[in-house]
């Protein structure tokens, strides 16, 4: 018996790489990962990519281990310092500073991405070294905090500087850390999770190609020459994909993270076996207002989306 299997083993090998390809098919994820890579190397510009679906642990990434500005995606680690201060009794959500609650500022930074919010939570925090301090011992490496928001606006500006920066494997780890709820109380994750599903920034990113009525939960960034968005989704399943979509330079930032957006929905969907994935890896006409396609990378374009939250100059997030 066991020469017959020596046998087949050696007939399939000599029958070369097409039975090889045709007995083990591109997984999903393969196939997804290497059109993230093709959908990135296209365009001008760099970008960062991570998704993990958070039932299973698998990932994909493309420049998953390249620093890139958070901008106001740092808004999830602040708010996330508060509100593990909060789990171990140290502070409350009722606390103030000039007469409003850490509850209405946390609203304010993570819904519209209030930068005088922010600058106020991290001085009730204590300064930007405690946000920092939190994630490296929550043993989150490449991911880093040095100023407030002010002090990142005054500086120069350097879409290269390691100050305030974040791999995309970083980032998405830091979002694991949320879901799982090894870094925060299941009061405090659900609190946080229904702000960032309130975020009324960045429509034309991760959700602007998404199934209508997809729950996203998401904190986006901006700034000149820089445009990022980063979230959990969930799945037709109801599985949860956490990605992270950084991009610096090039003309079509919106468009490029909403079409690699899209496709990590639709790759992991395939990868959970449903066989009724939308668009999963097949062409499609573009079926909406704004949305141009030319050159199919796996929806038959990347996109140029329109939407609200353009890059507005050397702040970060406008007011709405």
């Amino acid at each position: 018996m066991r020469f017959a299997v020596l046998f087949f083993w050696l007939s399939a090998f000599a029958a070369g790489p097409a039975l090889a390809q045709a007995q083990a098919p591109i997984a999903p994820l393969q196939m997804l990962e290497q059109r993230l890579a093709a959908t990135t190397s296209e365009n001008p510009g760099e970008y960062g990519i991570a998704a993990l679906d958070l039932t299973n642990g698998r990932i994909v990434s493309v420049n998953g281990n390249t620093a890139f500005p958070m901008a106001s995606t740092v808004k999830v680690a602040v708010a996330a310092t508060y509100l593990a201060e909060v789990d171990a009794g140290r502070r409350s959500l009722d606390d103030q500073i000039g007469g409003v609650s850490a509850a209405t500022l946390m609203n304010a930074m993570l819904t519209r991405s209030d930068n005088r919010a922010t600058d106020q939570l991290l001085a009730m925090l204590g300064g930007p070294a405690t946000v920092d301090l939190w994630l490296h011992a929550r043993g989150l490496q490449g991911i880093r905090v040095d100023r407030t928001i002010a002090q990142l606006l005054a500086d120069r500006r350097d879409l290269r500087d390691v100050r305030d920066s974040s791999t995309p494997i970083a980032m998405l780890r830091l979002l694991q850390a949320i879901d799982s709820g090894q870094a925060l109380s299941a009061d405090s994750r659900e609190r946080l999770l229904d702000m960032m599903s309130r975020c009324v920034t960045g429509t034309n990113r991760i959700r602007a190609l998404l199934p209508p009525g997809t729950r996203v939960e998401h904190k986006t960034g901006t700034l000149n020459g820089y445009t990022g968005d980063v979230a959990f989704v969930t799945l037709p399943d109801q599985r949860r994909v956490a990605m992270v979509l950084f991009a610096r330079g090039g003309d079509n930032r919106p468009g490029v993270i909403a079409t690699a957006a899209r496709a990590i929905y639709d790759g992991f969907s395939a990868d959970g076996g449903m066989p009724n994935a939308a668009f999963a890896f097949r062409p499609q006409p573009d079926r909406g207002a704004g949305l141009q396609g030319a050159n199919a990378i796996f929806t038959g374009a990347t996109r140029h989306v329109t939407g609200s939250e353009p890059d507005r100059g050397a702040g970060l997030e406008p007011r709405r």
